[in-house]
């Protein structure tokens, strides 16, 4: 449905207290510079249980000021939150503050959870996604007519990664919440000193945006519909639901673009799957998860022939392309850079006369996206918004846990196609199969289990809406992604990356590319245990 949203107040937060001027320079890393200057949205859905009907105007009051205040105190930890991004090289930490915008939206919340329309939701959100260049970080608070409200956030992902983004909330929920001071995770950052940034890039990081028409829409998938494609599959693998999703919505996303490839020249485009790969977990010794900043790597699999038709192949190939992202590969980044520049410079140029088309697929689920409680209790349900990247799926979990919400983005004429391809309907459900009403929702799991020898569980695959070859990176204060020869044709490709040969998955008979590393497939048996949550 078509949301009202009525602006009533905006105003900065700052810092509770100053940043010192040791603090003032955030530097950029290499990573940061080369992301894509937009914002990654989240919005989280509240229904206060403590009213009946319209929201009483003294428990608004009180919960905006008590999200200002904890906003307030939780910056002097995430400073440059408040500062403003200069020149693709460093944030200046001034104090300058964060947008926080109050609306009223002229329908009651149930309106919304009952049929989300993404690009709709955008109106709850304090920014346009395709620009944040400049502007950190940013909240509007979206009160509905039935007393339910919904917290719209946007991080530049100049700045941050998905995991750096949920550190960022679950540790402003813990302040809110008045919890002790020592149930903090402070963060690390340290991007620039793993990462140095450039002084020139030779390419424009908004080279990625497009600038078609895109669609976002939401295709839900119960476990049994899961499980339905991964027994299709077939074989005696066990690819985790991630896996076998992604190989399953990338081979109607070829089946129906190829229905459309009229247009000359087609034929000779070669396609690419692009999983982000956290890196936090693969540095020897590992960051800890709070480490802050941009600090994941892509891993590109180039699809042979036979697995655009065939999942079993795919699956096999993109477990492969993941397992290359390891301790000697980020060695390697870190010391050719200039190489890796290179890369992108040429991989850019590509990608922008149209002989790469890239299908990005990222992952929310088992983060703690509905673990955001601020002191009113839990999400009734967490969303993204329309989004301005094409050829983009981003998955989420629902709110009951029962199976897997998928925001694709395709350009418009494109997912006419898509959506309406009989295999696909055929597996999708009713998207209020996986949302109950606010009054009936199941809590949440309060405790989760990141496998990170797996390459398709959320200790691997970050959340973050990609570019065509974007990349990220970290940066620690005690304030308390490849050289690519030409590649034609498909199968067996070696890509160079940053002089190091990174074999992609090539042909060949399925294994289980979602399982443990191979230490742990032979601890299990060769049997992976499915992602844990």
């Amino acid at each position: 449905m078509k949301l009202n949203v009525e602006v009533m107040s905006k105003e900065i937060i700052k810092p509770s207290s100053p940043t010192s001027d040791q603090f003032r320079c955030y530097r950029l890393s290499f990573l940061d510079q080369i992301s894509p200057p937009v914002y990654n949205p989240l919005i989280l859905f509240y229904r206060l249980t403590i009213t009946e009907g319209n929201i009483k105007t003294d428990d608004k009051i009180k919960i905006i000021d008590h999200l200002k205040q904890s906003l307030s105190d939780v910056l002097t930890y995430f400073y440059p939150l408040a500062g403003r991004i200069k020149d693709n090289m460093f944030v200046n930490c001034n104090d300058e503050g964060v947008p926080f915008g109050e609306t009223r939206v002229q329908c009651k919340i149930s309106d919304v959870l009952d049929n989300p329309v993404p690009d709709e939701l955008n109106k709850l959100l304090p920014f346009v996604l395709d620009d944040g260049d400049e502007v950190p970080f940013g909240v509007q608070f979206n009160v509905f007519s039935c007393g339910g409200f919904a917290i719209g956030v946007c991080i530049s992902h100049k700045i941050a990664d998905a995991l750096s983004f949920f550190t960022f909330l679950k540790t402003w929920a813990t302040v809110c919440r008045g919890d002790p001071r020592s149930s903090i995770a402070f963060p690390e950052f340290v991007s620039a000193e793993l990462f140095p940034p450039k002084t020139t890039l030779g390419f424009e990081p908004r080279s990625g945006i497009s600038t078609d028409k895109i669609v976002t829409k939401r295709f839900a998938f119960t476990a049994l519909k899961i499980q339905e494609i991964k027994a299709n599959i077939g074989d005696t693998t066990y690819p985790s639901r991630i896996a076998a999703l992604s190989a399953f919505i990338w081979t109607r996303f070829i089946a129906t673009t190829q229905a459309n490839a009229t247009h000359e020249g087609e034929d000779n485009r070669f396609y690419a799957i692009v999983h982000a790969v956290n890196l936090r977990k693969r540095f020897d010794p590992p960051l800890p998860d709070h480490s802050f900043g941009n600090l994941y790597r892509i891993a590109m699999t180039i699809p042979t022939k036979n697995s655009q038709q065939d999942c079993r192949n795919l699956v096999n190939q993109i477990g492969e392309s993941i397992r290359k992202i390891d301790a000697e590969y980020i060695k390697q980044l870190r010391d050719g850079l200039g190489r890796h520049l290179e890369f992108m410079r040429e991989s850019i140029e590509s990608f922008m006369k149209g002989e790469m088309i890239t299908f990005n697929v990222t992952s929310l689920c088992n983060f703690p996206v509905y673990e955001a409680d601020f002191g009113w209790g839990k999400p009734v349900w967490v969303g993204s918004a329309g989004l301005t990247f094409k050829n983009l799926v981003v998955f989420m979990d629902p709110i009951n846990g029962d199976g897997i919400e998928a925001w694709i983005s395709l350009k418009e004429e494109e997912m006419g196609t898509f959506e309406n391809d009989e295999i696909m309907r055929g597996f999708v459900v009713s998207l209020n199969s996986l949302i109950r009403s606010p009054s009936q929702c199941l809590p949440p799991q309060s405790s989760y289990t990141i496998d990170h020898s797996d390459p398709f569980s959320t200790g691997a695959l970050q959340d973050i809406p990609l570019i065509a070859l974007g990349s990220l990176s970290p940066s620690s204060n005690n304030k308390s992604r490849i050289k690519w020869g030409a590649y034609k044709g498909f199968g067996g490709a070696v890509l160079a990356l940053l002089g190091l040969q990174l074999r992609v998955a090539g042909a060949g008979k399925l294994q289980d590319a979602v399982a443990n590393d191979t230490q742990n497939d032979a601890t299990n048996g060769g049997k992976r245990q499915e992602e844990r949550f």
